[in-house]
Parts: structure tokens; C-alpha cells; sequence
């Protein structure tokens, strides 16, 4: 059992396994699944001598791994840990409405006591002075503060709901209108999180080659390729998978490879890339993207005219990363970022004075979207993620996410002005209850007029 393991045994890991345990790859060779802690889409080439982590896919061969760190000292317990400490200190927000509370209620109590106190000694005449009590309280009657609050939080929810954004937590559009600077994950936020065929310079036979090869294997790149070759299959025999490297076979006798670079024989670094060799001839490139999502440059764009400072955070290469960035228009980015090493710029932000907005959709994102002042997550993301987001994005489209804090600032101003509408009605209000010139009557129209007109403030954000 797993429970069972211990630091120094050994255990081996079959293809489609996950692996149980932090460790060393000891024997063997293979593709690891690393998009559960890095969010990288792409499988990574491991031998013996690397690391695999706890949670980690084996896709192509078996492994045999010692194990480095077992139980509460895996990566994945302390991507947990690094979790609940970020949703702690979010806690302790204290929301606009709670604050006032905290003040409003001691204060209008306070005041039908004296009132009554005032007017029993004056007067000596206790059903006078109750009733004056009576009406500094009702008058007093925190409905339009109550109201100041929710309307415009419901008001504002709708509009962004139909805006394809869905508000989670009572706080958050309090929290976003606070947000200066925005850090996006890459592959699966900004991007589709999966390649796209960008260009090649194959001839048809060897499209055709790569076609056949490519349907013996599951890996993101072949899949890739397969969709991006509008070409028939060539007929090639003896297929076989080699863990780790690619897929060889034979085509009118010739041995024919697609795979790693440094499998067929090619030494050029372009990228994200996949290589077929038909035997001694020069290898040949077949190129990937990971596409940007629909509106990603505009919701770039549109954070910055709000006045967001960007930065784009990714546990990938440093030219996909920087690609990216060219393409949607942001100047700052990481590249090889690990979760905790996102969490940590976080607060180094924070410490800074900002307001960080996160946006991230993957296990290794969720302790930097607990720990933000604010998150955001697709609706393609891991429940996790979603679990610990403020906002989750509906669409496909990124485009929203500018609205999102330009309505949040709408709302909290708008909020702003029905505590000032609530403050300059009990200013006016409570001086002429407590000189006795409301009945209770009068009060419960002054305060249903003054609810009303908080309402109708609200209303506005629609």
C-alpha cells in the first residue's frame, strides 16, 4: 500500500499509472504527464538519474523509481499546504458592508436610548418619550444601508453573468475593483492547451508517412499532427512505440521515424516540434502552436486601459512563453515558473502594495488563485481551481475578463454612493426624531423612501 512506502524502497510504475511518491527514476525510460503540477500540456522525456514527482503520469514505459519523499513531503501535499494557508489569509477580508455594521448598529441604539432618556427627563411622560425612541429606531432602520450592499452585488452579478462571467463569493467584485495588476497562467488560460500543426516543409510522401505514424500514438504532438495532415495515411508496417523517443516502422522497406530530435538524427532547435526521418535523408520539422484563446489580446488590451499592469507566469520554455506573450501583447513574463515559485511572486507583489488579480486554470495554479486578492478560472478548469476562484469565466472567449473590473469598480462607487444616499438620510432623518417631529408613521415613510432610492441607485449597473 501506499501508505506503506517508505524513503529508499523501490516501486515500479506501469504506462497510464500515476506515480504514488516523489522519487528517482532508477531504471527504465520514458514520457511523464507533468500537467498536473506544471500545467504544461507537453509530456517530458525522463531516464535514469531524473526526478519524477507524486502525481505525475508514466505514458509510454515502465519505470522503476526510488522514492526520494513519501506521505506529507510530497509535491502534492505541499501544493495542498501552500493552498490553505493562501485561503486563510483571504479570510480575513472584511467586506465594506461589515465595517459599517460594525459602527451603524451600536451608534442607532445608542441614540433611541438617549432620546428616550432625553425626553422621559424633560417630559416625565413615557409613552411620549417611547414613541420619540420608537421612531429614532425605526427611522434609524438600516434597510437602506442593509440594501447598499446586495442590490448593487446582484446588479453587478447579473451584468457580468451576461457577460458570460459567473461571480462565486460574496466579496469578490469588492476585491476585483481593488485589483492593479493581473498574472495569467499560460497553457490553458491564454491558451487552448493543446498544439496546433503551425507549418512544415514536408513533401506529400512524407506527410503521408507522418500521417501513418503519427495514429499509433497518443502523444499531444501526433495527435496534433494527425488533425493538421489533410493527407491519406501511407502504408507503413511494423509500427512500434519506443518509450520516451517516438514512433518507428517500415515504409517500402526503408525504416522511418517520428519523434524526439536528437532520436532521428536532427540537431536544429525550433521549438515545439516533432521530427520524421525516412532513412538517411535529412530529417524533417513538423512545427507546433499552442493557439492563444478567442479575445486573449483583447482582454489584454482591455485590463490595460483599466489600468492593470500584466504579467504572464508559465511553467514552460522560455521561447513558447515568450511567443505568446509577442502575440497577445504582454511585455512581462516567466518562464520554468513552479507552483510554488508562483505563489511566492505573488506575495512578493503584495509586499510591493499591489492588488494581484489571478487568472489560471490548472492543479499547479490553484495556491496562487487562493493566495491572489482576487481569481478568476475558465470553465474548462480543474474542479479544484474552480473551487478556490472567485469568478469563473463561462465562454470560451477571454475577452470578458476586462469588464470583469471595470463593472467591479462601477459597483463598489455605486456602493459608495448608497452609503452616502444612507448617511445624508439619517442626517437629516434622526435630527427631527429626535427633536419629536416624526411620528412613527412618518419614520417608516422616510424609511421606505430612502430604500427606494438606494434601489433605484443600484439599477444603474444594469
Amino acid at each position: 500500500a501506499i501508505a506503506d512506502l517508505r524513503v529508499g524502497d523501490e516501486i515500479r510504475v506501469l504506462p497510464g499509472a500515476r506515480c504514488p511518491v516523489d522519487g528517482v527514476v532508477i531504471e527504465g525510460a520514458s514520457e511523464v504527464d507533468r500537467s498536473l503540477l506544471t500545467g504544461e500540456s507537453l509530456p517530458e522525456r525522463v531516464a535514469e538519474g531524473q526526478n519524477i514527482a507524486a502525481g505525475e503520469a508514466n505514458l509510454t514505459g515502465p519505470l522503476t523509481v526510488r522514492v526520494s519523499s513519501e506521505g506529507t513531503d510530497t509535491s502534492l501535499r505541499r501544493m495542498a499546504d501552500l493552498v490553505a494557508v493562501a485561503e486563510t489569509a483571504r479570510s480575513r477580508y472584511v467586506s465594506l458592508a461589515d465595517r459599517a455594521a460594525r459602527i451603524y448598529a451600536p451608534v442607532v441604539h445608542l441614540l433611541a436610548f438617549m432620546a428616550f432618556a432625553g425626553w422621559l427627563t424633560a417630559t416625565g411622560d413615557v409613552r411620549l418619550s417611547l414613541n420619540i425612541a420608537v421612531a429614532v429606531l425605526i427611522i434609524t432602520c438600516p434597510c437602506a444601508l442593509g440594501l447598499a450592499v446586495p442590490a448593487v452585488s446582484t446588479a453587478a452579478s447579473g451584468r457580468l453573468f451576461r457577460r458570460g462571467l459567473l461571480v462565486k463569493n460574496a466579496t469578490a467584485l469588492e476585491r476585483l475593483a481593488e485589483v492593479d495588476y493581473v498574472v495569467f497562467d499560460k497553457t490553458g488560460t491564454l491558451t487552448e492547451g493543446k498544439p496546433v500543426l503551425d507549418r512544415h516543409a514536408a513533401t506529400v510522401d512524407q506527410q503521408r508517412v507522418a500521417r501513418a505514424l503519427a495514429a499509433a500514438s497518443a502523444h499531444p504532438l501526433a495527435v496534433g499532427l494527425r488533425d493538421g495532415l489533410d493527407v491519406d495515411p501511407a502504408k507503413v508496417t511494423e509500427i512500434r512505440e519506443v518509450p520516451g523517443q517516438g514512433v518507428e516502422g517500415r515504409w517500402n522497406g526503408t525504416i522511418v521515424r517520428l519523434g524526439r530530435a536528437d532520436w532521428v538524427g536532427a540537431s536544429e532547435d525550433v521549438g515545439t516540434a516533432t521530427w520524421l526521418q525516412i532513412a538517411d535523408a535529412v530529417p524533417v520539422a513538423f512545427r507546433f502552436r499552442d493557439r492563444p484563446r478567442r479575445g486573449a489580446a483583447e482582454a489584454v488590451a482591455g485590463l490595460r486601459r483599466a489600468g492593470c499592469e500584466i504579467e504572464l507566469l508559465s511553467g514552460d520554455t522560455p521561447g513558447a512563453v515568450a511567443d505568446l506573450a509577442s502575440r497577445v501583447g504582454i511585455s512581462e513574463w516567466r518562464a520554468g515558473v513552479t507552483p510554488q515559485d508562483k505563489v511566492a511572486r505573488l506575495r512578493d507583489l503584495h509586499d510591493r502594495g499591489h492588488r494581484v488579480l489571478m487568472v489560471g486554470d490548472g492543479l499547479n495554479d490553484t495556491a496562487a488563485l487562493a493566495e491572489a486578492h482576487a481569481s478568476i478560472s475558465p470553465a474548462s478548469a480543474l474542479d479544484a481551481s474552480r473551487a478556490v476562484s472567485d469568478v469563473v469565466l463561462l465562454g470560451g472567449q477571454l475577452e470578458p475578463l476586462g469588464e470583469a473590473v471595470v463593472t467591479a469598480r462601477s459597483a463598489t462607487r455605486r456602493i459608495v454612493e448608497n452609503f452616502g444616499i444612507a448617511a445624508l438620510y439619517n442626517l437629516i432623518a434622526v435630527p427631527l426624531a429626535l427633536a419629536g417631529l416624526a411620528t412613527p408613521l412618518a419614520a417608516a415613510l422616510a424609511m421606505s423612501t430612502s430604500s427606494i432610492l438606494v434601489t433605484l441607485n443600484a439599477l444603474r449597473l444594469r
